[in-house]
């Protein structure tokens, strides 16, 4: 999942057999690595009740019916058990606001009632359900059905969608929302294979994470089967008027018809990724990579489900240079689908690795200059971030979190912390050693969840213990178990950027624009470095100045907008406020949102507008950004009476260093 930008420039971005040995259909077989005779105490997941440790969830078996009037999934959850505790008589599932009207067990083909509990629920972590399997049976299926308010989906309205006709659900399962539509195992800790018969409205078509036939007819009843074995939070669903084009002969894009035509030409380039990739690392081992274009509420820029992608329509503005995001979502099929965390905690090994690998397809396909704007552009983000973080937020290796909910840990940290960390390492090591030792990596830990303690053992005994002295281990405790950047982290540089701030200095001293021949060569980073190097606020006639020169109220690209409004509002400049408002109704993306809501949130006239904006917004807004957005505006203090006059003052802009 990607939360921040990502981005390629301008006209620049641009899965069959995948050449696994297991035969088409078969679960590959658990890799035992070296040092996983080990078990750490980082494996333990504070946010799921289940008991892995006790019995495991083979495989689940998933027969829905699926109800749009309702808002609901009703139907079974069958589950292949694996007893790994002989004393064990007990099966323990999450669930959140799920009605349970039933459990039994198979025994010797009939099914037979066991006695279950569904615990009061917790704000944050839901029901715990126990269930007692005196008979250690190796099949037991749960009724259900979700409740309209399940947090994992999202029910909308023909109005709410691109074509306006039929109306659209899709899920949301990470970090713990799963357990909202499946009683499950919800930890990243506990892998599955999966199948599904799901019925619907003939009239929607149903995707799920797993293997959609996109020759399959659109008739209401629908079957899928996942063979690679999963974490609960990839498990996802999608339905409603959606059509299939290929971009190659094992990748393509789900859309609504709308946007077909305009999702594949800017993911046209897609297949030069996976291959870009499977060259640095091995195999794509999923069989297809497909893309599903969801509508404008959903809440992030991508979710790695894997075989289908979700993604964000906000990342299509025609000239390509938002798709990096695809490169994020893709590397995932090696850094989180195939290797897991095994818990919260290590989310790093899951992003970092991730927006590493990203960083890595960036080089290669588009060039060093490239990699090095996207690199400084996280890192600044980071130290930004950083600054009003906590200083145990500010670690790789997290403590437990008991009690919080796994989406608070979401932050800059695990994606780029973590990608300097592996930068960090490779630069000490050289990159062809860290190329092999990271497929290694991906290769001895394929199909497995994975805890930081087992990485670092990993290192050291495969990477490090043949460079002697490259890393001292007081390096590693400052990456992964101390606040800050350590001051041995390399430093991205790029030109492109330092042309840009020459550019910028150069107009704050003398109001005259750039010339028009260097920023028409300009991509979204250039435009990203220009806008947010330019300090908290601007006089109202220098927003104006480079509002008619770049149209940049109401612009299309988000990464633009999310910049733009807030300076632009912090500043008292007018014209920016309706369009603000426009953007922040018609999407739901968190990232591009929230700066422009905590920007008018700050004055007690642009809480006003900003309330009255998000009660137009909020049916069409996923509940995880709908309780964002509440948190902000509720936690939004009134100003002090000196702090009233400070929108005036401020409107003569910040010194230029």
């Amino acid at each position: 999942m990607r939360l921040t930008a990502l981005l390629f420039p301008l006209a620049m971005i641009a899965a069959g057999c995948s050449g696994d040995t297991a035969a088409p259909g078969d679960a590959p077989p658990a890799v035992q690595s070296p040092e996983a005779a080990t078990v750490s105490e980082r494996r333990h997941d504070e946010h799921s009740h289940a008991q892995p440790d006790k019995v495991r969830i083979a495989d689940l078996a998933l027969d829905l019916a699926l109800d749009f009037d309702a808002r609901q999934l009703a139907g079974t959850a069958t589950y292949t058990l694996e007893w790994t505790d002989p004393a064990a008589t007990q099966l323990v599932l999450d669930t959140r606001e799920l009605a349970i009207e039933k459990v039994e067990a198979d025994a010797n083909g009939a099914w037979t009632p066991l006695q279950h509990a569904l615990d009061a629920a917790d704000p944050a972590f839901g029901s715990r359900l126990a269930i007692e399997v005196p008979q250690r049976n190796a099949r037991v299926r749960v009724t259900y059905r979700t409740a309209p308010t399940a947090s994992g989906l999202q029910w909308l309205e023909p109005s709410m969608t691109e074509g306006g006709v039929q109306p659209f659900m899709f899920s949301q399962s990470q970090a713990i929302h799963a357990r909202s539509w499946v009683p499950l195992q919800d930890t990243p800790g506990v892998r599955f294979t999966y199948s599904a018969h799901v019925t619907s409205r003939p009239d929607v078509m149903v995707l799920m994470s797993a293997d959609n036939d996109p020759a399959a007819p659109r008739d209401g009843d629908y079957s899928f089967r996942m063979p690679q074995p999963i974490p609960s939070y990839l498990l996802a669903i999608a339905a409603g008027d959606l059509v299939f084009k290929p971009i190659s002969a094992r990748s393509g894009v789900w859309a609504e018809p709308a946007m077909i035509d305009r999702a594949v030409a800017e993911f046209e380039d897609t297949e030069k990724m996976i291959a870009t990739t499977e060259a640095l690392y091995g195999p794509y081992r999923w069989e297809r990579y497909d893309m599903l274009v969801l509508p404008p509420s959903f809440p992030f820029g991508g979710m790695e489900n894997p075989r289908l992608t979700f993604l964000t329509p906000t990342v299509i503005v025609g000239d390509k240079s938002l798709v990096s995001l695809i490169a994020h979502e893709l590397a995932h099929s090696w850094s989180g689908n195939l290797v897991t965390n095994a818990s919260w905690k290590d989310i790093w090994l899951n992003e970092g690795f991730t927006t590493y690998v990203q960083g890595r397809i960036t080089e290669a396909l588009y060039g060093e200059e490239m990699a090095q704007m996207e690199r400084q552009i996280d890192h600044d983000t980071l130290k930004d971030e950083m600054a009003g973080m906590r200083p145990e937020d500010q670690l790789l290796a997290l403590a437990p979190l008991p009690g919080r909910d796994p989406d608070e840990a979401l932050s800059e940290v695990p994606y780029a912390k973590g990608a300097w960390f592996l930068q960090f390492i490779e630069e000490r090591v050289g990159r062809a050693n860290f190329d092999a030792f990271l497929r290694s990596w991906f290769d001895d830990h394929a199909f497995q969840s994975v805890d930081g303690d087992q990485f670092v053992a990993y290192l050291k005994q495969n990477l490090l213990a043949a460079h002697p002295g490259a890393v001292r281990d007081e390096e590693l405790e400052q990456w992964l178990n101390q606040p800050g950047i350590p001051p041995t982290a390399p430093i991205a540089r790029s030109r492109t950027f330092a042309n840009v701030d020459t550019a910028r200095i150069a107009w704050r001293g003398s109001a005259i624009l750039p010339n028009a021949q260097v920023t028409s060569e300009w991509g979204t980073h250039a435009w990203v470095r220009f806008l947010e190097s330019m300090g908290d606020t601007l006089r109202v006639e220098q927003l104006e100045q480079l509002d008619q020169a770049y149209g940049f109220t109401g612009t299309a690209n988000g990464e633009i907008a999310m910049r733009w409004y807030p300076l632009a509002i912090r500043s008292g400049y007018p014209p920016a406020q309706e369009a603000a408002g426009a953007f922040i109704q018609r999407v739901g993306r968190r990232k591009l949102i929230l700066p422009i809501y905590q920007a008018l949130a700050t004055t007690a006239e642009g809480r006003a507008f900003a309330r009255e904006v998000f009660e137009r917004a909020r049916p069409g807004y996923h509940p995880i950004t709908t309780a964002s957005v509440q948190a902000l505006l509720d936690k939004a203090a009134e100003p002090a009476p000196q702090a009233a006059a400070a929108p005036a003052a401020a409107t003569t802009g910040q010194p230029e260093p």
